[in-house]
């Protein structure tokens, strides 16, 4: 008995180990810095970055919410690009979040479909979360939030858009947005 539950523990920690191993790696902060740089020379980040009207959110996410839908191109490879802004504090309203975008700006986060085989568990999406200057978000520990975010884990990006119907991780659309 005593041999199993050690076993066990042991099976455990190795998958947390696991799960913390697939997100924020130097590989995912260097692509996601690449994702960063295009989209604001496609002016979907940073300064001079396109807005929509926004419509209400919540948590992770934020208070004010904007999504964009939209093809990139990064190391040769196109996929569809999902770009949502991110806003607050609680009780932000449209309004405020359109007269000062930046002052409101909490963060960007995105899925980028990334090539086949990166990871087909998970359709292939790439997470990320970046601050308002492009700079990516640690959760708690210090990982960086980049790559297989929340893959097999309680929490974080997959662990919660998993739940999304469509089987396309996106809670927003059911539409087809694959890139030809």
């Amino acid at each position: 008995m005593k041999r199993t539950l050690i076993g066990g523990a042991i099976a455990v920690m190795a998958s947390a180990a696991l799960a913390q191993q697939m997100a924020g790696t130097e590989a995912d902060q260097t692509y996601a810095a690449q994702l960063w740089e295009m989209m604001v020379e496609a002016d979907l980040a940073g300064e001079n970055r396109i807005h929509a009207y926004p419509y209400a959110g919540t948590d992770p996410h934020g208070m004010m919410l904007e999504t964009f839908y939209s093809e990139a191109t990064v190391d040769g490879h196109t996929g569809v690009l999902v770009v949502k802004n991110n806003y607050g504090p609680q009780g932000v309203t449209a309004d405020e979040v359109i007269a000062s975008p930046d002052a409101h700006l909490g963060s960007v986060t995105i899925m980028f479909q990334r090539e086949e085989g990166y990871d087909p568990e998970t359709n292939n999406w790439f997470w990320a979360k970046y601050l308002p200057d492009g700079t990516l978000d640690q959760n708690p520990a210090g990982m960086a939030l980049a790559g297989l975010v929340g893959k097999n884990a309680d929490a974080g990006c997959i662990a919660c858009h998993q739940g999304a119907g469509g089987d396309d991780y996106l809670f927003t659309t059911d539409a087809d947005l694959t890139v030809d």
